[in-house]
């Protein structure tokens, strides 16, 4: 029955089943592979949201932000 409980009305919980753990061995802290993706993948974010400020202001980022 894949872990399924019936009570005593014959009705079938399927709540009752747990779901599986998983356990990740490798840090993930540091100068990991997972690191060093997440900040390359959030610094290129950063520069083309910049392209894109600097597309529809006019301005760059810099006296963007003096103009503040």
């Amino acid at each position: 029955m894949n872990g399924y409980t019936v009570n005593e009305q014959g009705l079938m919980n399927n709540f009752a089943v747990e779901p599986k753990m998983y356990v990740q061995e490798q840090s993930r802290t540091g100068f990991t592979e997972y690191a060093e993706k997440l900040n390359g993948r959030l610094a290129m974010l950063g520069f083309v949201s910049m392209l894109v400020m600097e597309a529809l202001t006019g301005q760059g980022l810099i006296s963007w932000l003096s103009n503040l």
